[in-house]
């Protein structure tokens, strides 16, 4: 399950906790996520359906994400679908998350 930008929703602590509701994995993702970004992050937040959902909930990043936006208003599955890959959003974006970058390339070797 790969979200508009790359990441790989299957492997993400908030959506892992989220399908399997799992509190004590809610906690512990809300200590790591409140050190790596500098953020106070409470395990109630920890709270996703995946990237794509917009019948379910999607963690509080998500719903101001300006990749997922846009994702939503070209209405691609994500952004390995778009004519405009990659662009600066998504480049800079590429930078934190280089895993999320070869997630998008495998996709685009496969259309």
């Amino acid at each position: 399950m790969i979200s508009v930008c790359g990441l790989n929703c299957s492997e993400c602590g908030a959506f892992i906790a989220t399908k399997n509701n799992d509190d004590e994995l809610r906690k512990k993702t809300a200590e790591e996520w409140s050190k790596a970004f500098k953020s106070d992050i409470k395990p109630e937040d920890v709270r996703c359906s995946g990237c794509a959902s917009t019948a379910g909930v999607v963690f509080n990043y998500c719903q101001v994400c300006e990749i997922r936006a846009c994702g939503q208003k070209y209405k691609v599955a994500n952004c390995a679908a778009c004519p405009d890959y990659a662009c600066d959003k998504l480049t800079a974006f590429f930078a934190m998350a280089p895993a999320a970058k070869s997630n998008l390339e495998e996709i685009r070797k496969k259309k």
